[in-house]
């Protein structure tokens, strides 16, 4: 009876170290489970944009529609003033749309419009 109870007590040890084994193997990712993660990135695009203006004199002989052309022929009276400003100025969150600005696909936008007259457009 002694002997019985020892070998009972002896597979019942056997026993509850193999649950034991079996409770830790379970609560660890097995190489199945491994393979089901994925790792995955997050990414954020803001856009901001800077906004400057000068205001330049022009002859009042040119034709409104001739504008274009003139400040063309006479960006050295504006270009180096305007990429001075836009160098000054503060980024702000948005597109920048609006106002005139309404190139959506374009990286750099410049328009002109002549004050009191409503009329004005892209260069």
């Amino acid at each position: 009876m002694i002997l019985t109870n020892y070998i009972n007590q002896i597979i019942l040890n056997k026993i509850m170290k193999t649950r034991n084994d079996l409770e830790y193997a379970n609560s660890q990712p097995n190489e199945n489970e491994l393979e089901k993660e994925r790792l995955v990135t997050i990414s954020n695009r803001s856009v901001y944009h800077k906004y400057a203006e000068v205001t330049i004199p022009i002859p009042k002989r040119i034709k409104k529609e001739d504008v274009a052309d003139w400040l063309f022929e006479n960006e050295n009276l504006y270009t180096d003033d305007l990429d001075q400003r836009l160098h000054e100025s503060k980024y702000e969150f948005g597109f920048g749309l609006g106002e005139g600005m309404d190139e959506k696909d374009e990286e750099s936008e410049t328009r002109y419009d002549i004050e009191g007259e409503k009329y004005g457009g892209h260069l």
